[in-house]
């Protein structure tokens, strides 16, 4: 029995399908990153879509951390990894994800508690949710940028 593969199976298994719906990509952006991040490092020449595709995992993995004990909720986990997934932090400096994803709860919170409620209520995406989701991202964005 491998427990790698044990483990695996179970872990997407416990997943919802919010979950399950945005983080599908995630695993080839950053199998295809580590992948590129290893050739990276022989100093050549890169073009402008290997760059980018570094520069998304860069981010991806900036995401994945999160503080020890601090437990975050599933439909906010589900809103940054689509942030991340969808290219909202592309132009997100890698240095300001923290404080990206810090104001994205609270931009999140205060203007569009209904679509955390619902993520955790329907434990999918919609099409609806998915729409509110884009312009909720688009608007706080745009703000981001503003402060920054």
């Amino acid at each position: 029995m491998n427990a790698g593969l044990s483990v695996s199976r179970v872990g997407g298994n416990a997943q919802i399908k919010a979950m399950k719906q945005v983080a599908g990509g995630m695993r080839l952006d950053l199998a295809q990153y580590r992948e590129m991040a290893a050739f990276a490092q022989f100093g050549s020449d890169l073009d402008k879509q290997t760059q980018a595709q570094l520069a998304r995992g860069e981010r991806m993995m900036e995401i994945l951390k999160q503080p020890q004990y601090q437990p975050l909720p599933v439909e906010k986990q589900i809103v940054l990894i689509y942030a991340g997934t969808a290219g909202y932090l592309d132009t997100v400096p890698v240095a300001q994800i923290v404080r990206y994803e810090v104001e994205l709860y609270r931009y999140v919170d205060e203007r569009h508690p209904d679509l955390l409620t619902t993520i955790a209520a329907e434990k999918t995406i919609s099409d609806k949710t998915k729409a509110e989701l884009q312009t909720a991202l688009k608007d706080f964005g745009e703000l981001f940028a503003k402060m920054s």
